[in-house]
């Protein structure tokens, strides 16, 4: 599975901004280029947690799983 993920990541005065291009949702703004990528990755671990979570609530029950991997 493909645990690789491209983040853009902008500075902006005195703020670093980032955002991941596949996971729209997933953004961030810190002070420093290291605080900023620290901070990616909780927020992009935390938003496919609950896309998982979400998923398998709307799958009810009597589902499968399967990896697809591209």
């Amino acid at each position: 599975m493909n645990n690789k993920y491209t983040a853009v990541i902008k500075q902006d005065g005195e703020c670093w901004l980032s955002w991941v291009e596949e996971i729209p949702v997933v953004n961030c703004q810190e002070a420093t280029h290291d605080e900023l990528i620290e901070s990616l990755k909780i927020t992009l671990q935390e938003a496919l947690a609950l896309n998982r979570e979400e998923a398998l609530l709307e799958a009810g029950t009597h589902y499968q799983e399967e990896l697809i991997a591209l």
